[in-house]
């Protein structure tokens, strides 16, 4: 029998990766002041996105998620969130064109700001001090001041994401997602690279489409789905005080909602069946997600999905498989063949960064494009030979033009990861690797397509 749940019955179960905050009366007050603050999201679009990820489930639509490895403080502005909103926007449309069906666009942004690590404590030239935990839990400066968890922090982390949320929505209803305006900034991201006729001419085919339905008399001034977009948000559930104290009762429906994002996930690290991060996340009515990893087995991933969705609603769990090029064949068709065999309602999703991360010869952490596609590739064909729905990809990457992911149509090479290196954590791929691979996944989005519906655009 499942025991009674609450906000805060998570308090009573093992919390791993979660910070030990050495000021608890200052915790306290942290919690009890963001208990007063709004929602960041509301519950009506926790269910507008939970019907359409239902439809990705069916196999009627694609899941886009991207955005920061982890949101930071210190390079927060307009600018960047705009620049990934675009890029993601551009992605979409792509997809999109390939797929013939709507694609859910969830960003990982306006909460994503707590990261698990490996390990409790890293060494720097001998000195050992914890580990950085992402921006709202300590800060990333090695010191020993800087590496103490600060309650305070989480108030900084609200601000930001409301501030990302309040430009977020009037990007998506402003005009800047005008739909034939997305689709002509794609025309120009591949000039000078030696693959720019394969880009373009897909490129040009989505410019025609749009020209031809313009010509029928269907543009943005009179169509509301071409002028705006909806876009939803998403992060790890990581941090628990933060997540049970903007949690809040839907009066309308008396759903218990997780207020701080649209969607939220549990890591690999933190999806033990009996943990804290289960418990909570079970008891809110939020789409979720859970990272797969090779760890995972198919008795685990059976107790998780019963856990967190005993109904089998449709569009509440994604699994988001995170194994590593090379590695997918090994771990991903066990797991299908018992969703399968269970009759689960799941979207599965391909997370090609986690499992392919690596220390390039300059020392820097990195991750190479190519094992990036061919994760994606080898999501794509065990889901054909399985006869499943491969419902949907989710990177890390960023709007900007950094150096932190190796290869890509420009060639990024070992020695180019120093010149523009400025993530807080992982590596992200830039503006111009994140819309090729969109292109690239737009071939193999192509190849699903029934014959007379592809002849059809």
């Amino acid at each position: 029998m499942t025991s009674p749940w609450s906000k805060s019955s998570w308090r009573n179960h093992t919390a791993l990766q979660m910070p030990d905050y050495p000021d608890h009366a200052a915790l306290e007050a942290v919690e009890a002041k963001l208990a007063t603050y709004p929602p960041l999201v509301f519950a009506g679009e926790c269910r507008s996105l939970k019907s359409r990820l239902a439809e990705v489930s069916r196999g009627e639509a694609f899941l886009l998620q991207g955005g920061d490895c982890a949101e930071s403080f210190a390079e927060f502005s307009g600018d960047s969130i705009r620049d990934t909103f675009r890029v993601l926007l551009q992605m979409a449309v792509v997809l999109t064109f390939a797929a013939k069906k709507p694609v859910v666009k969830v960003g990982r942004v306006a909460g994503q700001f707590a990261k698990p690590r490996s390990s409790s404590m890293e060494t720097i030239d001998g000195v050992e001090l914890p580990s950085y935990k992402g921006d709202i839990i300590n800060d990333i400066d090695f010191t020993a001041k800087s590496r103490v968890p600060d309650p305070d922090r989480m108030l900084q982390g609200y601000t930001q994401s409301a501030a990302s949320l309040n430009l977020l929505r009037a990007f998506a209803q402003g005009g800047f997602a005008d739909l034939q305006r997305v689709a002509s900034w794609n025309l120009g991201f591949a000039k000078g690279s030696p693959t720019a006729d394969r880009y373009m001419r897909l490129a040009e085919q989505i410019s025609a489409s749009l020209e031809f339905v313009d010509a029928c008399g269907v543009n943005p001034n009179n169509s509301a789905k071409m002028r705006g977009v909806d876009f939803y948000t998403s992060h790890e559930a990581l941090l628990l005080q933060y997540e049970e104290a903007l949690t809040r009762v839907d009066r309308s429906t008396g759903d218990t909602v997780a207020g701080s994002g649209h969607m939220i996930w549990i890591g690999d690290r933190t999806r033990q069946p009996d943990g804290a991060h289960v418990e909570f996340c079970r008891g809110v009515s939020n789409p979720l997600g859970f990272k797969c990893g090779p760890s995972l087995t198919e008795d685990d991933l059976m107790q998780l999905i019963d856990a967190l969705n005993p109904e089998d609603e449709a569009g509440r769990i994604t699994l988001i498989c995170r194994f590593g090029a090379g590695n997918v064949a090994e771990h991903l068709p066990r797991l299908i063949r018992r969703v399968q065999r269970e009759g689960r309602n799941v979207v599965w999703s391909c997370d090609p960064m986690h499992g392919n991360t690596i220390k390039a010869d300059s020392g820097y952490k990195t991750r190479p494009f190519d094992k990036v596609l061919q994760e994606v590739r080898e999501f794509f064909d065990i889901h054909e030979a399985e006869g499943a729905y491969a419902g949907g990809v989710h990177f890390e990457m960023t709007g900007k033009d950094v150096t932190e992911c190796l290869g890509g149509m420009h060639g990024l090479a070992s020695a180019d990861l120093s010149s523009r290196y400025h993530t807080v954590c992982d590596p992200r791929l830039n503006a111009s690797q994140a819309l090729e691979l969109a292109f690239l996944l737009a071939e193999e989005l192509e190849k699903s397509v029934p014959e007379s519906q592809a002849e059809a655009v």
